[in-house]
């Protein structure tokens, strides 16, 4: 034994990625290597006070999650142990070896048929339907594998997870029988019809992200930043706010007290668009730092699993995993505890192609039911001190088309959500461009010429610590002034304010056609002679500065007004200053 590292001998039936009980609590374990008879196995809990000579109980199937309703509002550990009801049993110790059922297979569903018999079935193909929460419908599914006509089906009613709800008889005579629940092997990806082209964003509500940097639906993103700069934040205000249907949060590694703080929010928070609980569509899986390295490292495969499952419903799923740094840094211990030769960092040479594993289960997909689905998977990162040319950082900027860095300079200044302008990227903006074209003909083109100016001030900021802003040109000083009303009116936003913490779309758009029109002009006016001066002193300026919190989502009427404002004081020092 070397920590969760354990050899044992007359394995020769044991398989590759098989699950194993260990000693005479039963620890689970997974098989990682067979030699010689001989298999190494990965647990997933403490193995203090575990002797040589001890049993190991083979299971005869790899690390699985299981499949069903009752998924939706629980908490899971990494190896998709409930751990409300176990701490029902054990209390507020989660003891080692403790087990039951990842969901509550006694529990009785209303159970509403969708085909009949005679009809043809294969895997991903619903056979029934249950109302899983008041937000989802749940759609239960023939497994992936499983292929052939309906021979018996029962009809609507209550049923629990042990009943045969439906029997299949497949091409070479078999008969299956199938319940509403399931399993799958979480390192397997669930297969799919066909994947599609990302067309459409997801939708945070985060003008920064929506309009600058935006993901799409089925797309893979990063959030890198050091400790204090918000990532956890804009995690969480992406799972309340963004257009997905079902939310899989995936606390790995991170401090128990900040994932005590979702544990307790979450619950807590109301979904935006139904009124109800955010719980209502969202799984939580909670592995802290303190928790076994080996269940960390396979949390996140838990969290993609299951959100592939209810992308296969034809919905779609957003993925936060936080953080992939902690995942990363399991996967170091794990290595070195193999002895294993160390690449950069001591991370193990597959790293790399660990995290393409992760990230490439994202996606659009077309289900086998017809309908299309989606997981896009949104990763923390944590460099150590904030260096973004550590390994992991390096490593999943590669997989990933969509990166947001947090700055430590706008997280102390109280600038939310800190994604630096000048650093982030996003490679989805051709892909959602089209939809973005649809709601306003512009979007574009206003983006284009707000980033210009934000590039610009950059630059000019550097010359103004040499000679000073006074030294520069007018319409240098017009470039400063507007890229500052772009950070603090757009980028911006106020997380407790309710009109400001969620933005639409539409507002957005109107936001930026404001600001850019109210650029083009203001440096048409300069350039007929105005100074700064006569710019500063437009007594619209303070309203722009505060149209973000003053005016609502879909108030159109005081959008027009507030357009009507701007346009008529700068017609009125166009005048002044002649056509």
């Amino acid at each position: 034994m070397n920590g969760p590292i354990v050899e044992a001998c007359q394995m020769e039936h044991a398989g590759m990625q098989e699950v194993v009980e260990v000693g005479g609590l039963r620890l689970l374990g997974e098989v990682i290597k067979v030699k010689n008879g001989a298999a190494t196995i990965q647990v997933y809990e403490n193995t203090s006070g575990l002797k040589p000579g001890e049993p190991v109980y083979c299971t005869g199937r790899p690390l699985s999650v299981l499949l069903g309703p009752g998924l939706l509002g629980t908490i899971y550990d990494g190896i998709q142990r409930p751990l409300e009801r176990i701490a029902q049993i054990s209390g507020s110790m989660l003891k080692r070896g403790e087990k039951t059922d990842a969901l509550n297979l006694s529990r009785k569903w209303d159970f509403t048929p969708v085909l009949k018999v005679g009809d043809e079935i294969t895997g991903g193909i619903p056979f029934g339907e249950v109302q899983e929460t008041e937000s989802v419908l749940h759609r239960v599914m023939c497994p992936p594998g499983i292929a052939g006509r309906i021979e018996e089906i029962v009809p609507a009613g209550r049923y629990d997870g042990k009943t045969t709800l439906c029997k299949v008889k497949q091409a070479d005579g078999s008969l299956r029988e199938l319940t509403m629940y399931h399993y799958w092997p979480v390192r397997r990806g669930r297969p799919t019809a066909a994947r599609l082209p990302l067309d459409e964003p997801l939708l945070c509500g985060l003008r920064v992200i929506d309009a600058f940097f935006p993901i799409a639906k089925g797309g893979a993103a990063a959030i890198p930043g050091g400790f204090g700069t918000g990532k956890t934040m804009t995690q969480q205000a992406v799972a309340k706010w963004c257009d997905a249907k079902i939310i899989v949060y995936i606390g790995c590694g991170e401090r128990g007290n900040e994932m005590t703080e979702v544990l307790r929010e979450f619950p807590e928070l109301i979904d935006p668009r139904s009124g109800r609980s955010l719980m209502e569509r969202t799984i939580l899986i909670a592995n802290t730092s303190n928790m076994p390295v080996a269940a960390r490292e396979v949390s996140i495969y838990t969290g993609i699993t299951l959100a592939e499952y209810y992308r296969d419903m034809g919905y779609d799923v957003a993925v936060m995993a936080d953080s992939t740094s902690r995942w990363a840094e399991a996967l170091r211990e794990l290595s070195g505890r193999l002895e294993e030769m160390p690449a950069d960092e001591g991370f193990p040479a597959y790293l790399p192609a660990k995290l393409a594993g992760f990230y490439e289960r994202a996606g659009k997909a077309k289900t086998f039911e017809g309908k299309t689905g989606s997981v896009s998977v949104i990763g923390a990162v944590s460099p150590p001190g904030g260096d973004f040319s550590e390994p992991v950082t390096q490593h999943t900027s590669r997989f990933i088309r969509c990166f947001w860095a947090l700055d430590r300079d706008l997280a102390n200044a109280r600038h939310y959500p800190a994604i630096s302008w000048l650093t982030s990227y996003s490679e989805y903006l051709q892909e959602v461009a089209m939809w973005w074209k649809n709601k306003d003909h512009d979007w574009k083109e206003n983006r284009s010429v707000l980033m210009d100016i934000l590039q610009e001030e950059n630059s000019l900021q550097h010359i103004a610590k040499l000679v000073g802003p006074d030294a520069l040109p007018d319409s240098q000083r017009l470039t400063l002034m507007v890229a500052e009303y772009i950070k603090n009116a757009f980028l911006q936003q106020n997380s407790f304010d309710k009109v400001d913490m969620f933005c639409s779309p539409e507002k957005q758009s109107w936001m930026m056609k404001l600001l850019v029109n109210f650029t083009k002009r203001a440096r048409t006016i300069i350039k007929k002679g105005a100074t700064l001066a006569d710019i500063s002193t437009m007594r619209c300026l303070p309203r722009i500065l505060r149209m973000k919190s003053e005016i609502e989502n879909g108030d159109l009427k005081a959008m027009a007004a507030m357009e009507q404002t701007v346009n008529s004081e700068l017609d009125s020092l166009e005048r002044r200053f002649g056509r």
